[in-house]
């Protein structure tokens, strides 16, 4: 047994905390830092960014040539049982479609743009290599979130996107369940793509079996850096969404900076089992373009963290040994129960386990704790936790804690070729960010891309972060809420939402799952609280069945969460903490009304919109509303 590793037989003798860290192979820290007389800060970090390619196929014909028959993609098929495709197999099959789509007249000539490729499905084999094929030729690939096409109403959104960027081809796994949004948006000029081979659709496998020629080799070799690789869209969380321009060089890039802070991924080959949506940077770029860079195995798993679905991802995880996770913190945190529950799913799942990194949304400490508590007893040691902060205009990721820190939230340093600037904005530091990674803006929208940079040309992200420890800046930063999102009670205080929220959840863990913070222009802090549901039937000892409007009324449970947040608020120094008033929500969040994002966290500005009129019933103290808990 290795130095940093303890017996688990006697681990319920032993604090987790006296467990070491797995050790893992990481990149060291080396930060150079420059306050200006502006009071801004500049960060980098003195590892130089490496080479890297043109474009992200080169590293698909890399692994064709030298590891044909490893596994690139694997999915389940419809019996359930798992089909694989190897690097190859995915290469011949890019090519083949890269010529079809020149055959159909969609490739871009010398110094024009192409019109995109769109995709309106969920993560397939199909999804990966249309988008391999298109990208390499310079096709730009336009990957559209499926709720815009199967659960919205008026296709409004997705009709503003088809609008925006005039696509030539559209792809669907099967015709019929898009059918109402391809007629609703539609223009009669794009040609039309399923698997199912449907009427007035080209067969997937039709692309497939086309032979290149040299306008294939002439296209591949014209793509430069600068090539439009993707449009991105961002969530449009309070408007249309915006379609970020991605490069080649955004992505080759990015790839190349996670890899050096993060070099065990080239210690062996990785693998991941994962949902998190394609159309959504975390993954489409981020998870998939490591996996292709570093020769690794992607697992594409169709689970989701919702009810009913999150059985899926852990039977996939049951099945598959992951070397390391990349996830947003709601699925660790439902995640736990599993671990705690099954010792033999726990030592499966760590047992080959590098590290896990979360973002999109700060980790709550209670759940980290458990996690290190449950890896600790499984294989003796700790799984590194380390997380990430991007955007989809950063490609995404810009810093990471690429170290295991005991801080919950520390989200690291600036990654090779990124710069990072730190500008005071209404009491906080908002980060800004430069580099090969940073969009050249948005697509037809150039006001918005104007005020997106500021006038040295840094992506003004409107999140704000903090120095863990303002004396020893090398251990990183940490976030601090987003600008846009924090408010003044009427007394001219300032409330700091991200700040609120992750005290509240932590304060009733485990039995919040998420809040949208209240108060804006009011004299105290509200909350709209979404529960937990299964923990909270674990608690009480509930019916499974129990449903939310009757957990709303249970007066065990509201007894339970006001005892919690008077406690809280003890602890809280002034009102700009302190929670007054709560609301348990009877309804979960809604896609349609963009509450709830793909990768599954709470929109605080969409949820609040959505739900004024119960913001608006959460401070009438006439209300006999037996959802409301008045905690003071």
């Amino acid at each position: 047994m290795s130095e940093n590793t303890v017996n688990p037989a006697t681990m319920d003798q032993i604090p987790f905390a006296k467990v070491h860290f797995a050790k893992v192979h990481f990149a060291k820290r080396d930060l150079t830092i420059n306050h200006r007389a502006d009071g801004s800060i500049i960060l980098q970090t003195k590892i130089p960014l490496g080479t890297y390619p043109q474009q992200l196929s080169d590293y698909l014909r890399r692994w064709a040539r030298t590891d044909p028959d490893r596994k690139f993609l694997v999915e389940r098929d419809p019996a359930g049982a798992w089909r694989s495709i190897t690097y190859g197999e995915a290469t011949s099959a890019a090519d083949s479609i890269s010529q079809a789509l020149i055959n159909l007249g969609i490739c871009s000539a010398k110094n024009k743009t192409s019109p995109p490729v769109v995709t309106l499905g969920g993560n397939s084999i199909q999804m990966a290599l249309l988008s391999l094929g298109a990208m390499q030729i310079g096709v730009p690939f336009a990957p559209i979130s499926p709720s815009y096409s199967v659960m919205s109403k008026d296709f409004s959104k997705l009709k503003y996107i088809i609008d925006l960027i005039d696509p030539a081809l559209v792809y669907v796994p099967e015709a019929d369940p898009f059918k109402n949004a391809l007629e609703a948006v539609m223009e009669p000029n794009v040609q039309f793509v399923s698997c199912d081979g449907a009427p007035g659709f080209i067969p997937f496998a039709d692309l497939t079996k086309v032979t290149p020629g040299s306008e294939f080799t002439q296209a591949y070799n014209a793509v430069t850096g600068d090539s439009i690789a993707k449009y991105l869209f961002t969530s449009g969380s309070t408007g249309m969404p915006k379609a970020v321009i991605t490069t080649q060089r955004m992505l080759s890039s990015n790839a190349t900076a996670v890899c050096q802070l993060l070099p065990v991924l080239e210690d062996h080959p990785p693998i991941i089992v994962d949902w998190l949506p394609w159309n959504h940077v975390a993954a489409g770029n981020l998870n998939f373009n490591v996996i292709l860079r570093c020769g690794g195995t992607y697992y594409l798993d169709n689970g989701q963290p919702k009810p009913g679905k999150f059985e899926t991802t852990i039977n996939n995880l049951k099945d598959i040994q992951p070397t390391y996770m990349q996830n947003v913190p709601l699925v660790y945190e439902r995640l736990v129960p599993y671990l705690e529950e099954n010792d033999e799913f726990a030592r499966h799942l760590f047992g080959r386990m590098d590290f896990m990194l979360y973002a999109a949304a700060p980790m709550l400490a209670p759940v980290q704790q458990r996690l290190d508590a449950v890896s600790a007893k499984a294989v003796g040691k700790r799984i590194p936790f380390i997380s990430s902060l991007g955007a989809t205009e950063t490609a995404p990721a810009c810093i990471m804690c690429h170290w295991p820190s005991e801080v919950s939230g520390n989200l690291g340093l600036p990654m090779p070729g990124v710069d990072i600037k730190l500008v005071p904005n209404a009491g906080k530091m908002e980060m800004c960010v430069s580099g090969p990674n940073v969009t050249s803006g948005y697509l037809g929208n150039e006001q918005a891309t104007k005020t997106a940079f500021d006038d040295e040309g840094f992506y003004c992200m409107g999140d704000a972060v903090k120095f863990v420890d303002s004396d020893k800046p090398e251990e990183g930063l940490q976030f601090d809420g987003r600008i846009s999102e924090n408010f003044k009670l009427t007394s001219g205080t300032w409330v700091q939402t991200g700040e609120v929220r992750i005290g509240a959840i932590s304060a009733i863990s485990p039995l919040g799952q998420d809040a949208a913070v209240t108060g804006d222009m009011r004299v105290e802090i509200g909350l709209l609280l979404f529960l937990n549901q299964a923990e909270c039937v674990k608690a009480f000892d509930l019916s499974p069945n129990v449903t939310l409007a009757e957990l709303a009324e249970n007066s065990d449970l509201r007894a339970h969460l006001k005892e919690k947040f008077v406690a809280y608020n003890y602890e809280q120094k002034g009102s700009s903490r302190r929670i007054a008033r709560l609301m348990i929500m009877t309804e979960l969040p809604s896609v349609q009304n963009n509450e709830i994002t793909d990768k599954g966290y709470l929109n605080q500005m969409a949820t609040l919109t959505a739900r004024q009129s119960l913001v608006e019933q959460l401070y009438d103290n006439n209300q006999n509303n037996p959802a409301v808990v008045v905690i003071s």
